[in-house]
């Protein structure tokens, strides 16, 4: 019955990616996260700029629980991405920009699970006798480095900050690209990228606009001037043979 129940949950989600859509469940994924994100780099900041107190530590308990719940709805998110049928729309085509959209996703990817888990094992490294809970609903166990010398703990804690950081910094560039490039596929493009995460904003009418013939020029000069300098490299050239 289960093995059935879970057949149908496919088909069903079969049946929107064949429309050019996402899946209820995959939009509901994608919009919460994007909540979740914003959110946590808002929070992260402000509550970086409070002072020292029982306040302070209340916000860290609200960062931390934000940030295992980001984790979970990461891994299923990935977990309904690889067994779900896959979208194909217009992002898809060959090029550059399909290119560029999926290494965007797993870089996405990368930050999403990655913040959570810097943020676990700096909690683990610095709070090893104190115990975390779900805003005090449930207990959250640490990282186990218990029997970690105290030099190790504070190399791993300085470690995981800077990869927060690193990892928080390639978010804040990340979302104004994503978000430019939907954008652009509803603007320029006008095709069904932007319609098939969000259905609240209408499909465009295919048409070509000025827009688009300006978009696609400057695409043209940039290329010839990319593929121009490439040829000029000293690698592609190859090594001189001496003359005669």
């Amino acid at each position: 019955m289960i093995d059935r129940l879970i057949l149908n949950v496919f088909e069903w989600a079969a049946g929107h990616s064949d429309e050019g859509r996402y899946s209820p469940v995959g939009i509901a994924f994608h919009w919460t996260m994007a909540v979740l994100v914003v959110f946590q780099l808002g929070w992260g900041w402000w509550m970086g700029r409070m002072p020292v107190g029982g306040d302070k530590v209340a916000a860290y308990e609200v960062h931390f629980f934000v940030g295992v719940l980001m984790l979970v709805l990461a891994l299923a998110r990935l977990g309904w991405r690889t067994f779900a049928p896959d979208l194909i729309n217009d992002a898809d085509k060959p090029g550059w920009e399909s290119t560029a959209a999926h290494v965007t996703h797993y870089v996405f990817y990368t930050c999403l699970i990655g913040l959570p888990l810097t943020g676990w094992a700096m909690v683990s490294a610095t709070a090893r006798d104190q115990q975390l809970t779900f805003l005090g609903w449930f207990d959250w166990p640490l990282m186990p480095m218990q029997t970690l010398s105290n030099p190790m703990l504070w190399w791993i804690e300085n470690a995981a900050e800077w990869m927060h950081w690193g990892l928080i910094v390639s978010l804040i560039l990340l979302i104004p690209i994503h978000a430019g490039a939907a954008l652009k596929h509803q603007v320029i493009d006008r095709d069904d990228v932007l319609h098939a995460m969000a259905p609240v904003v209408p499909l465009p009418t295919r048409r070509r606009t000025r827009w688009q013939r300006r978009y696609r020029a400057l695409e043209k000069q940039v290329g010839a001037l990319a593929s121009g300098l490439w040829r000029r490299l000293p690698i592609r050239s190859g090594p001189r043979r001496p003359a005669p």
